[in-house]
């Protein structure tokens, strides 16, 4: 392999590998360049040759400045030396709603091993759940920042055993939607829980795929839709505002009209529905394919990291940082990302290619 004679010294440095700039190599460089002071460099290795002409119009885009481009071999690797603009910051753009809302991952264990699990949570997954005391942190320093809105998910939120005090604390704070599947919150300390959560701060986001059994445990197990028409009914009966997610494949749209029967007949009103397809994402093995280029933004805080949206926590090329915390960086570096996407969008050209 041929060597390469460095364009300039730098002590900063990020392997791109295979990844294209819509694949997830826009957040890596991203969150490369917000470590490297103004004026010095940050050398980019690619293995992919169409980074070789869109990084150039991302630095442009953002404000840096291309030194060069060097190659190992005539199939590469390629070596981009790009030096951080001088301006003294980003703009703070991205959409009136990013930063007024935010997701935190409970835990990743789950009583149901759904097929299309986008987390690819089940009774088997390490449980990866966040301590309380960082959920914590992460909603205070959230609300310092103007945060409007957190959203607790999972895995199946009710088996984190510190939960009613994450909810406590944040919804002190802010609304609280918690997203669950209704079926372990009937009885013992969960009903505790449940039944300790403020009703005027606090709203369940329950999954049912289908107006019927046989639609929505084909999905997610037998039994499954029983028990949440009883968690769902339970959680209305002690004064809970309950809003109905229901995740399609397309083939399943036919049966769309049945799930709308069925919440009629519960009371459930149209406003507090939320229909949304399949992602492509976790254990689904097909659906709707997600990148930076075809999701907004809905930042996403785990245990161990930071993602583009919640629906891509099993997908490395949307990890947007390594740490939850802090989550002013968490925001900003996704600004910075939308802020050349948006940059492009006005010039009318697709810089950043995605599948």
């Amino acid at each position: 392999m041929a060597t390469r004679s460095r364009l300039g010294p730098s002590a900063f440095e990020i392997d791109g590998g295979s990844m294209d700039c819509g694949s997830g190599l826009l957040l890596l460089v991203t969150r490369g360049m917000r470590a490297v002071p103004a004026g010095e460099v940050l050398v980019v290795r690619t293995e992919e040759k169409s980074v070789v002409d869109d990084l150039p119009s991302w630095a442009r885009l953002a404000g840096h400045e291309l030194l060069g481009v060097e190659e190992e071999s005539r199939s590469g690797p390629w070596h981009l030396s790009v030096r951080r603009g001088l301006q003294a910051g980003f703009s703070t753009g991205g959409g009136a709603d990013l930063g007024t809302r935010l997701w935190l991952y409970t835990n990743f264990d789950c009583n149901l091993a759904c097929d299309y699990c986008c987390a690819e949570s089940s009774p088997k997954a390490p449980a990866r759940r966040m301590p309380a005391d960082l959920a914590f942190e992460a909603v205070e320093q959230f609300a310092a920042l103007g945060g409007r809105e957190l959203l607790l998910t999972g895995g199946e939120p009710f088996l984190h055993p510190d939960l009613g005090r994450i909810v406590e604390r944040s919804a002190a704070r802010m609304p609280v939607t918690v997203l669950t599947n209704a079926m372990v919150f009937g009885r013992g300390t969960r009903r505790a829980t449940l039944e300790a959560m403020d009703r005027d701060r606090v709203t369940l986001q329950i999954s049912l795929d289908s107006g019927t059994a046989e639609g929505h445990d084909r999905h997610r197990g037998k039994g499954s839709f029983g028990r949440a028409v009883e968690g769902i009914r339970l959680a209305r009966d002690l004064g809970f505002r309950v809003r109905i997610s229901v995740t399609l494949y397309a083939e399943d749209l036919a049966t769309l009209a049945s799930v709308h029967r069925m919440l009629d007949a519960e009371g459930i009103p149209p406003d507090d529905r939320l229909v949304r397809p399949v992602a492509h994402e976790g254990a689904a093995e097909s659906g709707v394919h997600i990148t930076v280029d075809s999701i907004a933004p809905e930042p996403t805080l785990t245990a161990d990291g930071a993602w583009w949206h919640p629906v891509g926590v099993a997908d490395q090329n949307l990890r947007v940082t390594d740490s939850p915390l802090p989550v002013d960086e968490v925001f900003a570096t996704v600004r910075d990302a939308v802020r050349v996407q948006d940059a492009s969008a006005h010039e009318g050209r697709a810089v950043f290619r995605c599948v």
